[in-house]
């Protein structure tokens, strides 16, 4: 009996006090209901004109990628639609793939890189990613396309955003759509658009969807609620949709036809266009406006009050609320003794070492059970579920290779490095190629980091006071380089231009880039590795 008390003990114990989520199926649903987060930036938004659009993969899915050159092809090519491709173990890997359809190729294609969700090419197209669902009525599994392989299509065939937006919505039309309501956020060098997409209901194969740009001077942001509004039919400039989205609003009587339309009010399912991460990032970027978190709207978008960069939209990714109301473990507190400089025992109330902002559903639950309310959830942008995550630059004033850059980064954005990754480059390091979500192994790159962001979660207080440092040890260390490292690309690209002229055609910028990138990388990778090896001893009676 006193052993089985005993063992009882030790595995509520080990429950609280480590940190590897263990996902049900409930768990898994709800992850992918918050999963992804999308913020963007118009190029008079930003401190050096770029524009920015971003994603975070939080979800499980697939953590390899790989650079795909660009190709010409013959005439009468297929281009073959699959489905399945975001659970693939490698890049060469087939496993549970399924030939859904095929569609005629294009003569030729422009390089890309080739994430769960292909996020950019080499003539600086970005496309971010948040799954927005909406109505169950609308979902139609005969339509051909998933909304990977859009966005693979148009980063293989455009280079703008809105001939992105054109090409999508007429693949919709002809071959229809199948997937869940989703949001990509579209950018090129001069603007970023938001589009969201929705299935035609059962009765059609086709889809709708509606596109909205992001003002120049204004920032963005889709968080899993379909958050257009008004589509307004005479400023093509800023509005693009499908030439059925009032008439199915209609028929499936989402609209009466009478009172004003609101996009997100027809399609979303929702009972209001955003939640705590929209209303965080407006707030934080624009405080002036006093928004409301209990307002029944927020705008589309905002005019921050002061011009941002890149790195203030790497914090945002950052973010679990610390030190304000929505903080999820604020209410885990604890006595801790300390001495003065006298040698006077003084006692301290601090949120204990042992809660962080990561913690799975069970043990959530767990310690709400013995207090009501102990931990309230509150979506932050960084979470522990997450994939791999990036923010893209795209810069009009540079040869495309090297003005479109990201910020890449795997597993818990608050815990991980970046790393720039330019869409001039040719390949990325061995350790790339390999997935990490099925099985631990020190070949894939994802489990250097998420070995050690794990074990930094079973004391948080020393977790947190080695990894973020490091993170942004290494950070400061790139973004001191990078001005370097791209004027030294600039001339090489006009060497590479100076080549091409007397008949030689080289690629000194791309391969300088790559090989600057990857040696970035690979520093992180073993950095991170050398950390989890500290981390388990400094943890080895904290278990």
């Amino acid at each position: 009996m006193k052993f089985k008390l005993l063992l009882i003990i030790t595995i509520v114990f080990i429950q609280f006090f480590t940190s590897a989520p263990v996902f049900s199926q409930e768990q898994v649903e709800e992850n992918y209901r918050e999963s992804c987060t999308s913020i963007m930036a118009g190029r008079m938004a930003t401190d050096d004109g770029s524009v920015i659009t971003a994603h975070t993969c939080d979800a499980y899915y697939r953590t390899w990628l790989q650079f795909v050159p660009a190709q010409k092809f013959e005439r009468d090519t297929t281009h073959k639609v699959y489905w399945g491709t975001m659970h693939t173990h490698t890049a060469w890997s087939m496993d549970k793939v399924e030939l859904k359809g095929e569609i005629p190729e294009a003569d030729s294609t422009f390089a890309y890189l080739n994430t769960a969700y292909p996020c950019i090419n080499e003539k600086q197209l970005a496309i971010g990613e948040t799954t927005i669902s909406g109505r169950k009525e609308l979902e139609n599994k005969n339509g051909l396309f998933l909304i990977e392989e859009l966005e693979r299509i148009a980063l293989q065939r455009c280079t703008t955003a809105r001939q992105a937006i054109v090409l999508i919505g007429n693949l919709i039309k002809e071959y229809g759509y199948g997937d869940a309501g989703e949001c990509i956020t579209i950018a090129d060098k001069r603007e970023v658009w938001q589009m969201e997409i929705f299935g035609e209901g059962p009765d059609k194969i086709g889809g709708i969807w509606a596109a909205q740009r992001i003002p120049d001077d204004h920032v963005g942001i889709s968080a899993n609620i379909c958050r257009i509004a008004e589509i307004k039919t005479d400023q093509p400039d800023f509005y693009m949709y499908s030439e059925n989205v009032f008439e199915v609003a209609k028929k499936l009587k989402f609209w009466d036809g009478e009172k004003p339309f609101k996009y997100w009010e027809a399609y979303g399912g929702n009972e209001k266009p955003f939640n705590i991460r929209e209303y965080f990032v407006f707030n934080t970027l624009a405080p002036g406006l006093n928004l409301k978190y209990d307002s029944p709207e927020l705008p589309f978008s905002v005019k921050p009050e002061k011009k941002i960069n890149v790195r203030q939209v790497l914090e945002l990714y950052r973010t679990t609320y610390d030190g304000t109301e929505w903080e999820m473990i604020r209410n885990l507190k604890v006595q801790s003794k300390r001495k003065d400089s006298d040698g006077n025992i003084l006692i301290d109330t601090i949120v204990s070492p042992a809660a962080h902002p990561f913690m799975s559903t069970e043990k959530r639950d767990l310690l709400n059970a013995l207090q009501k309310d102990a931990v309230v959830w509150n979506r932050p942008v960084s979470v522990q579920y997450c994939a791999y995550s990036w923010i893209a630059q795209l810069r009009e004033n540079l040869p495309d290779e090297i003005g479109g850059r990201l910020f890449f980064g795997f597993d818990v954005p608050q815990l991980s490095p970046r790393f720039p990754v330019y869409c001039g480059n040719l390949n990325l390091p061995e350790s790339f190629n390999i997935c990490g979500q099925d099985h631990f192994s020190r070949e894939s790159a994802l489990w250097a980091f998420r070995r050690t962001n794990r074990l930094a979660m079973v004391n948080w207080k020393i977790g947190k006071e080695t990894l973020e440092p490091e993170v942004a040890k290494q950070e400061n260390k790139f973004f001191e380089e990078l001005d370097f490292i791209e004027k030294r690309a600039l001339e090489l690209s006009n060497q590479d231009k100076m080549n091409l002229k007397n008949g030689n055609k080289t690629q000194l910028s791309h391969e300088y880039l790559t090989e600057y990138s990857n040696s970035v990388a690979r520093s992180a990778i073993d950095k991170w590795w050398e950390l989890g090896d500290d981390l388990w001893v400094k943890m080895r009676w904290k278990f």
